[in-house]
């Protein structure tokens, strides 16, 4: 259907239609007549389609209402009266991804589907939620999604719980996230950006139900909203469906909704910060320093994209200039630049991590020395070429991993319809990189660093450092201030609050309804296909290498793996395949210095990856092959440059480099420590498989919490000549022409000029014999509790249930989406307060299961022990299971970027896992009943009593459960 301009359809007058050449899609722009609600439709081919609806909501205090209410309005409305339709849809729906997400100054809601009838059912339980919600009639969702005070007994001592509340407890355990919190308040103090819009613990408490409620009746009208739509739907349906079972019902409101803008600054403000540290932890090191800078407006799509080639350019770069300055000046380990454009005045920030303390002026005089430097002498055209060669790789290959395109867009397109501007600018890219590219001839960028960091006084240098016991003392101050809080009451608010929390408990308790879940939208078995998808892959060879070749259109793209088998290494230098594989690329090589390299690099490519990767073998129960993997995208064209950049790296990279080999290893460990408090989950049940078998030990030393103990030693105890030497034994055994196996993704054409230039690159490689070794590893129940100043734990129980003498079942997969929408959610989640928990049963017999931001450890665990008994018992209609099936097959069936196709058929390929092993699973899977599920009930029994266990978390909470550990100790080193 043709539309125009000016026309009114299904409520919607249609005010512009443009043409989105850069992403191959017509853009769409709506007012609905009767509201005022703002509508775009992105229309294309794609059949990955995603709505989102967002309102403007800017906080004003630091309770994290907005935060909450994202959370609470997902927990039942008016048509969908059930107590999580969110979680219904998880369980029953072929979504490419549902999920809501809080932001400085908006929320949205958004949902993708490539199955029409999913998508609008989608689509209706997210606009039923977020304009009906049920937060008027049950105060318990505030409670369990908010805060509250938990006891049970009047003798107990008073608590706070709730999901928001343990998950910023956890948020802010670490410090970066403290440093982050603490920029928008000096450079915007008098914006809605000075105030967490997730919530501080500290002040979560301080929310009353009524300012929730009044929070949602004011912003969360279709007149402040913002909706979207993307993909290949009929828009006239689409159109029709929004107005005729929402929008019709509403008359316009004058919301004010409008964000400030925060008033530059005359001179640059200086704020000081701490962040606890055990009282037996040094104080040397642990210091963040950040110098912030306020840039333009988002709506400006030049320094939109500008500033993001800079942000590269300047510290993101192997060859970043300021990086460098600020690394080989001694300030911190670990240096790195962000450019947050998606709130109205964007920042510019330079961070250093790790430094010793009292450094603010040294890091402020060499920052802004090197910046004047670089206007002086004038950027290096090369690196300049570099980056935005970079940024317009990514930019046109369009690869968002996990997000669908979509959403992705919707994002971009806020970042200027939020404020008041063009919606499409920032997806109309062409016109800002012309621009940006006159700095390949002119002083583009020297003369945005002089106007933006050197003559801008609207900055903010922003310094934390670390205090000792500083987290115990709030945990102390906590206590207090709960028992005088209970000591204020009398004993009939205090049976009130535990009448309260009995009614919360009951709800949460209490199933839904049949009648109430039947509500819910759901997709029968129909709907799904019963076919497992056939990934390309032929075998060929090169020279004798095998070539897996997986022949689909990558848009002229060459995605490009090379796996080194690495088996050859001793079992002593195993971790030395990880440092190989962080320093390959970051030091120099016989042609190039380390600047020199990554400029050519980032000409040529779209990034060079180096990661040791594992995988078990399905047909030889126990064995696995270790890889390091080298990843290269790049357009066909540049092949043949490529190549030879990669094996000038793989071949001859200087690590004789000892100063700079000193930098890597240092900037590794600061980032891994920065890491691992959001990645705790990770951490633990790593750890819990290297205790159980081979592979989980092997995975712990080159990629687990082993690793970074590695580097801590390395660092600490610096052996220049002994690490120089044991890299060049790794790098000389694994990169070796028997070793290597490539992965080729792209059309045949794309594949015969790969061959072509490969066999040069081929005939330089060492041909020598291979001595591979066999690996053992002690493994015992280690169960270690990994001590933190963090604020909450991870707890993941686990083991290997075919050392228990059970055998893969493809209804493992859809076990781990019950016990994950189910048990676990309910139990460790819903009732436990945490913010995540969920199973993983491997082909290969590891499995575990861990919670994410937990404040329990003892009861957690009991959740965990007692899962075979919720499985024996296991009860589900029909219609129940049917959604169980259905949410599982979503995750085998997600859509896969053209950068991981080829990479999952290699896996699979490497693993033993044939296409015919797929499609039985994936029956086995469809054909599930009770008795399936059931039927695990021993395995997950035998897996629990196998005890495999470990925590990372708050150092006096493990402290308190010592008895259930072998060993404690502290994370941070």
């Amino acid at each position: 259907m043709n539309f125009n301009v000016g026309n009114i359809y299904n409520g919607f007058k249609l005010i512009e239609i443009k043409d989105l050449n850069e992403i191959g899609s017509k853009g769409y722009i709506f007012n609905h007549e009767k509201t005022g609600a703002q509508l775009i439709k992105i229309a294309n081919e794609d059949d990955n389609k995603v709505f989102s609806i967002g309102f403007r909501t800017p906080p004003s205090n630091d309770t994290g209402v907005p935060h909450i209410l994202e959370h609470s309005v997902l927990c039942g409305s008016r048509k969908f009266d059930t107590k999580e339709p969110f979680v219904e849809l998880l369980k029953g729906s072929l979504n490419t991804f549902l999920n809501a997400m809080t932001y400085p100054d908006k929320t949205i809601y958004p949902v993708a589907s490539r199955n029409e009838k999913d998508y609008f059912n989608l689509m209706d339980v997210y606009l039923d939620a977020v304009l009906y919600p049920n937060i008027y009639k049950y105060k318990e969702i505030f409670m369990q999604e908010g805060w509250h005070y938990s006891i049970d007994d009047k003798n107990e001592p008073l608590k706070y719980n709730g999901v928001v509340y343990n998950e910023m407890k956890g948020a802010y355990s670490s410090p970066d996230s403290i440093l982050y919190r603490s920029i928008p308040e000096t450079i915007y103090p008098d914006t809605c950006y000075a105030y967490s819009s997730g919530g501080d613990p500290n002040n979560i408490p301080d929310l009353t139900y009524e300012e929730f409620l009044d929070f949602h009746k004011k912003y969360y009208h279709p007149s402040n909203s913002y909706i979207f739509l993307y993909g290949n739907e009929d828009l006239l349906k689409e159109l029709e469906f929004i107005n005729d079972n929402y929008l019709k019902d509403f008359e316009m409101k004058n919301i004010d909704s409008h964000i400030n803008s925060q008033k530059p600054f005359k001179e640059m403000v200086e704020k000081k910060y701490n962040y606890g540290i055990s009282e037996n932890d040094n104080l040397d090191g642990k210091s963040y320093y950040s110098l912030n800078f306020v840039v333009g407006e988002a709506i400006d799509y030049e320094l939109y994209l500008a500033f993001e080639v800079l942000s590269y350019l300047l510290l993101r770069s192997t060859a970043a200039p300021l990086k460098k300055a600020l690394v080989e000046a001694g300030i911190g380990k670990a240096v790195s630049g962000d450019y947050d454009n998606c709130i109205k005045q964007p920042s510019f920030t330079v961070l250093v991590k790790n430094a010793d303390m009292n450094l603010e002026e040294k890091f402020k005089k060499v920052t802004i020395d090197t910046l004047k430097q670089l206007i002086k002498e004038g950027i290096d055209k090369e690196l300049i070429e570099a980056s935005i060669n970079r940024i317009e790789f990514e930019l046109r290959e369009g690869d968002y991993g996990s997000y669908p395109k979509g959403l992705v867009y919707y994002l971009k397109v806020m970042d200027s319809w939020l404020y008041g501007g063009k919606p499409f600018v920032h997806l109309e890219y062409d016109k800002a990189l012309e621009k940006v590219k006159t700095a390949l001839n002119e002083r583009y960028f020297e003369e945005l660093i002089e106007k933006y960091f050197i003559n801008n006084p609207h900055s903010s240098l922003v310094s934390l450092h670390p205090e000792k016991g500083l987290n115990e003392t709030k945990e102390k101050g906590l206590m207090e201030k709960l028992e005088k809080i209970k000591e204020s009451m009398n004993d009939n608010e205090v049976e009130k609050i535990i009448n309260n929390c009995k009614k919360l408990k009951e709800r949460q308790n209490t199933p839904d309804t049949e009648e109430a879940l039947k509500c819910i939208p759901a997709l029968s078995l129909k709907d799904i296909n019963k076919e497992a998808e056939k990934l390309p892959l032929q075998e060929k060879e090169i020279n004798g290498i095998k070539v897996l070749h997986h022949s689909f259109n990558t848009n002229k793209i060459s995605y490009v793996n090379f796996f080194f088998d690495t088996l050859s290494v001793k079992q002593e230098l195993i971790p030395y395949i990880a440092l190989l594989a962080d320093i390959l690329g970051k030091c120099g090589t016989k042609k190039y210095d380390y600047s020199k390299l990554s400029n050519k690099v980032n000409i040529n490519t779209g990034g060079i990856s180096y990661n040791p990767i594992t995988f078990s073998s399905l047909t030889n129960e126990g064995d696995y092959k270790p890889y390091l993997e080298v990843s290269f995208k790049c357009l066909d064209s540049k092949i043949e440059n490529t190549l030879e950049i990669l094996y000038d790296i793989l071949l001859n990279s200087n690590l004789n480099d000892i100063d700079r080999i000193k930098q890597i290893i240092a900037e590794k460990r600061a980032r891994l420590e920065g890491a691992i408090f959001d990645n705790g989950h990770r951490i633990a049940f790593k750890k819990v498989l290297s205790y159980a078998y081979s592979k989980g030990a092997y995975d712990e030393i080159v990629s687990g919490l082993k690793y970074y103990e590695f580097l801590v030693d390395l660092d600490e105890n610096f052996d220049g000549e002994k690490i120089s030497t044991n890299l060049k034994e790794v790098k000389d055994v694994i990169f070796n022409k028997n070793n290597l196996l490539i992965s080729f993704s792209a059309l045949e054409d794309e594949y015969d000029n790969f061959t072509k230039y490969f066999n040069k690159f081929s005939k330089k490689l060492k041909s020598s014999t291979i001595n591979k070794y066999k690996y053992s590893f002690e493994l015992c129940h280690k169960n270690e509790g990994l001590l933190t100043q963090g604020n909450v734990q991870y707890v993941s129980k686990g083991g290997n249930y075919k050392q228990c003498g059970y055998d893969y079942h493809g209804a493992l997969s859809l076990l781990e989406t019950i016990l994950g929408f189910d048990y676990l959610w309910n139990s460790v989640r819903v009732k436990g307060g945490a913010y995540g928990v969920f199973s993983n049963f491997r082909r290969d017999g590891g499995a575990y299961i861990v919670s994410y931001r937990d404040p329990n450890i003892k009861e957690t665990i009991e959740v965990y022990d007692n899962t075979s008994i919720y499985i024996a018992n296991f009860e589900a209609n029909e219609r129940e299971m049917t959604k169980y099936i259905i949410g599982t097959i979503r995750k085998h069936d997600q859509p896969i970027s053209n950068s991981i196709k080829g990479d999952i058929a290699t896996a699979h390929y490497l693993a033993g896992l044939t296409y015919e092993m797929l499609q039985k699973e994936r029956e086995e899977i469809i054909n599930a009943d009770l008795v399936t599920i059931r039927s695990f009930a021993p395995l997950v029994n035998d897996l629990m009593k196998s005890d495999y266990l470990c925590v990372i978390g708050n150092e006096n909470k493990i402290k308190e459960n010592s008895n259930l550990f072998n060993k404690l100790y502290k994370v941070i080193k």
